[in-house]
């Protein structure tokens, strides 16, 4: 169905943006550094507390200046971050490195995804916004399951968890040279005499005093954010995983985890890009209570792992574990649809930054909560109080918006 040429383009910019070869080894490299589960929440909620400063400044200068030029910048931070951590031996060092990656990551965050929406809007597919921005972020997923496989390699054969930062500047160059080839047309900069972000900026004021908008932005947000938070907790977990399988016995511990960390999320990435590429589906049979029911089950799913992880079922708990990286990758094509279908386009990127913003202040609590328990009371522990804390508030603000809509 999407056989043009920009769709190869979209599909190759996720592609290369998820071939981040520390991924499935960030947290273990900051614990082998000798950070504790606290300071690596503080970083982690550094991170999200920069984004949060730059995230609606950054969407109203991409949507005031141009959103490829706002990619390019970036792609130039992340690169420069990847060589401070590959640099960095202290937490001072590393607070460094996560600040410039939060800065990248607010110039990059929905940028991509408003030019998406303008580039169907341009030739009137917006009816497939979808099914189309599911299969370009399957191929972000693809990237995901070869970078964990390729890290696995480097980790084995290199010995050495920092060289993974090393190898992903590699791709990130490429991808500026992809970016740099997108259309004019989609890179949406305002004309000098439009070129007035209070204008774009009153305008969002307008959109988000919706309670419909700031709804789904809140939903989109909030898995979004518990994800972020949790989702390097299942390194430790895997390590537990591989324990028991008798492969490479012989082999030393740190090149056998190595490699099966990066075989194990090599089949968790290929399970979320097929997640990615069903959305579509799953919305068309559940177009009401998609939201909500997918939300509720990602804590849900994280609540048992927890469980399961407490009671020593490794296995079990991965399983459950893996599948809140299912349900998100599901939500996510089907949010964005929906919150495109509620906002002008002209500001969309600056809205998507919005809900990246409600999604820092979020991923930045969880963040340290996480960190502060799992040294206090062990990481199986951590899992089930913010686990059971997030479900419980999602009931509660379900049953209180079911009352006061039968209010006269």
């Amino acid at each position: 169905m999407f056989s043009q040429k920009q769709y190869y383009k979209f599909s190759a910019y996720g592609f290369l943006k998820n071939l981040r070869f520390f991924d499935a080894f960030l947290l273990l490299f900051l614990v082998d550094k000798g950070l504790s589960y606290t300071q690596i929440g503080v970083l982690y909620a550094l991170r999200e507390v920069v984004i949060n400063v730059f995230e609606v400044p950054s969407g109203l200068i991409a949507d005031s200046y141009g959103r490829k030029n706002a990619l390019l910048l970036s792609f130039i931070l992340y690169i420069d971050s990847f060589l401070l951590f590959y640099f960095a031996n202290d937490f001072w060092w590393f607070l460094l490195a996560f600040g410039l990656y939060g800065v990248a990551d607010a110039f990059r965050s929905g940028t991509h995804k408003g030019m998406i929406m303008d580039y169907l809007k341009l030739h009137d597919w917006q009816s497939h916004k979808i099914n189309y921005y599911g299969h370009t972020r399957s191929w972000s997923q693809k990237g995901s399951a070869l970078s964990s496989l390729i890290a696995g390699l480097i980790v084995y054969f290199g010995g050495d968890f920092k060289l993974v930062f090393l190898y992903s500047i590699v791709p990130y160059v490429v991808n500026l040279f992809v970016v740099a080839s997108y259309p004019n047309n989609i890179n949406h900069a305002n004309k000098p005499e439009q070129r007035r972000i209070g204008l774009t900026s009153k305008t969002l004021i307008t959109v988000l005093k919706q309670a419909e908008v700031v709804k789904l932005i809140n939903s989109a947000a909030l898995h979004t954010a518990y994800l972020k938070a949790i989702k390097d907790y299942i390194q430790p977990l895997i390590v537990h995983v591989a324990v028991l399988i008798p492969l490479m016995s012989q082999q030393p511990i740190e090149k056998k985890n190595g490699l099966i960390i990066g075989v194990i999320y090599f089949f968790i990435y290929l399970g979320t890009s097929r997640a990615s590429r069903m959305a579509s589906v799953f919305y068309g049979k559940n177009k009401i209570k998609s939201s909500n029911l997918t939300l509720l089950l990602g804590f849900a799913l994280g609540l048992l792992s927890g469980l399961f992880y407490l009671m020593d079922l490794w296995v079990f708990a991965l399983l459950l574990f893996v599948g809140v990286y299912l349900v998100e990758n599901l939500r996510k094509p089907i949010l964005t649809g929906i919150i495109s279908d509620n906002v002008p386009n002209e500001i969309l990127t600056s809205v998507l930054s919005v809900q990246s913003l409600v999604k820092t202040v979020m991923t930045a609590l969880i963040a340290l909560s996480l960190g502060i328990l799992a040294d206090s009371f062990g990481i199986a522990v951590a899992f089930i109080c913010v686990s059971s804390a997030l479900l419980l508030l999602v009931l509660l603000l379900n049953y209180a918006l079911k009352v006061s809509s039968k209010v006269p």
